[in-house]
């Protein structure tokens, strides 16, 4: 398939977390498929290479906040119509050992990673239903499929995506609704500088010295790209991944297999 092909063309995709990092990658991606996106964010406007394009609509919305997510997806709808994909990309991790994760610490992973895809899936399905055509897809991470030290909130919120995704897709496996997984390893995107700076801050050890043991978990020796999970993202809305659904696929250079 071609990276600029009109493949989707008419089609309405809701990227939350949609002007950063992964986020602004599979708007671009999906853009040039010809998709009318709408980016949902926290901060009052994009970035300004995503602002002021015809096929491209931006709402402040707070995927913890279940009345936000309303008026957003109205929003979403009265600029592009019915939506046809969901991508579920909104998410924060944070760092604690299991005896120093407080509740707030806990609950807050779950809002956001876990119980914010949920409110999204919510908005959305009804229209795929009865269109009888819809893609999910849910960036989850390489925390969903396996455990990492220190991170226990987040991992299992992540493990969380990967459980609803399955469950989910074979509820609308009939019905012309596919609904997959991404799962990336470190990708480099803000979040992962703020993991950087939290070893710097917590060990010691320089930037450099923190990036490289990071990267040594992936056997290719590197980070992600924000762009290689863009395109795992947007295979999966393509004419042709009709019967893949309710897979959890890790980009991750083999790290998790």
């Amino acid at each position: 398939m071609e990276q600029n092909s009109q493949a989707l063309a008419g089609k309405h995709a809701v990227v939350t977390g949609g002007a950063r990092g992964i986020g602004a990658a599979v708007t671009q991606a999906l853009a040039a498929h010809g998709v009318m996106v709408t980016m949902l964010g926290r901060s009052a406007a994009p970035p300004s290479d995503l602002a002021n394009k015809p096929d491209l609509h931006y709402v402040q919305a707070d995927v913890c906040e279940p009345d936000e997510l309303a008026r957003a997806f109205d929003s979403a709808r009265a600029a592009f119509g019915s939506i046809h994909i969901l991508v579920n990309n909104a998410g924060q991790g944070r760092s604690a050992p299991f005896m120093k994760t407080d509740f707030e610490l806990w609950r807050g992973m779950m809002q956001v990673n876990l119980d914010g895809p949920f409110h999204c899936i919510h908005a959305v399905l009804p229209g795929m239903l009865e269109a009888g055509w819809g893609r999910i897809v849910n960036v989850a991470s390489t925390a969903g499929l396996t455990g990492y030290s220190y991170v226990s909130a987040y991992c299992a919120a992540k493990h969380g995506v990967v459980g609803l995704t399955r469950a989910l897709a074979l509820e609308v496996a009939a019905k012309g609704v596919t609904v997959n997984a991404v799962c990336p390893g470190y990708t480099e995107t803000e979040m992962l500088q703020r993991t950087i700076d939290g070893i710097v801050a917590k060990t010691g050890r320089t930037a450099a010295e923190a990036r490289a043991e990071l990267s040594s978990r992936n056997p290719q020796k590197r980070m992600i790209q924000p762009e290689e999970v863009a395109n795992a993202v947007t295979w999966l809305c393509l004419p042709g991944s009709e019967a893949i659904t309710g897979q959890s696929i890790a980009i991750a250079g083999g790290e998790v297999m």
